[in-house]
């Protein structure tokens, strides 16, 4: 059940979209998921081409440093920075910020450009997910077909490894939306007006996740 608090981010939302409104459990789906795989200490893992490659690396960036609110580290560890290196760690004391962990796939290019040319350009990603991944961890997928082959073949592993798997596509769906614990279908399909569309709801995410876990009362 979504925390009452976290519902002003939902309808905030939906008052600046409200083409998706028809969307609206499934967001709140997919917060829930992350929220639990966040709960447990686990990672985001993503994975995306093109424009949603940007968008996988955009995540990321909002997830590992603050989006809004201030990510105190806890005093233990500022005590510990200090005692190592008094200079260096005071200054780390204060600036470093609580991370929630989130990888994107597109990111390591030696890695990336290896697989691609010594194995299979099609299992890229499914090869870092089997690296990376770990039984709890969730695996978003940003296709605005929900046909990206790339990432359809990561859902594979995904599944076989027990990582829940978090859709994020057009109206269609794709083969996406059939293997995906929770897809959003953004009511789109032309491709630069879907990605207009996910960019809002990954930042809701993000800013519910942050809340939840750094909001006032945290």
């Amino acid at each position: 059940m979504l925390e009452k608090r976290l519902e002003k981010h939902i309808d905030l939302l939906m008052k600046r979209y409200p083409t998706l409104e028809k969307c609206r459990k499934d967001i709140i789906d997919g917060y829930l998921m992350l929220e639990e795989c966040y709960s447990h200490d686990r990672k985001l893992l993503i994975a995306g081409n093109g424009g949603s490659a940007a968008d996988a690396e955009h995540i990321a960036g909002e997830l590992m440093k603050r989006f809004k609110t201030p990510r105190t580290i806890p005093d233990e560890l500022k005590d510990k920075l200090i005692e190592i290196d008094p200079v260096r760690g005071e200054n780390l004391a204060k600036n470093l910020e609580r991370p929630l962990m989130a990888i994107p796939l597109v990111a390591h290019e030696a890695l990336t450009t290896a697989y691609i040319n010594d194995v299979d350009g099609l299992g890229v990603f499914a090869q870092q997910l089997y690296g990376f991944g770990r039984k709890g961890d969730v695996f978003l997928g940003i296709s605005t077909s929900g046909n990206s082959q790339n990432v359809m073949s990561a859902t594979v592993v995904a599944r076989a490894l027990g990582i829940k798997v978090l859709g994020l596509t057009g109206a269609n769906g794709g083969e996406l939306n059939s293997v995906s614990d929770v897809c959003v279908k953004v009511p789109e399909t032309e491709t630069y007006m879907i990605q207009e569309l996910h960019l809002p709801i990954y930042h809701c995410w993000c800013l519910m996740l942050e809340d939840h876990f750094f909001g006032e009362d945290k």
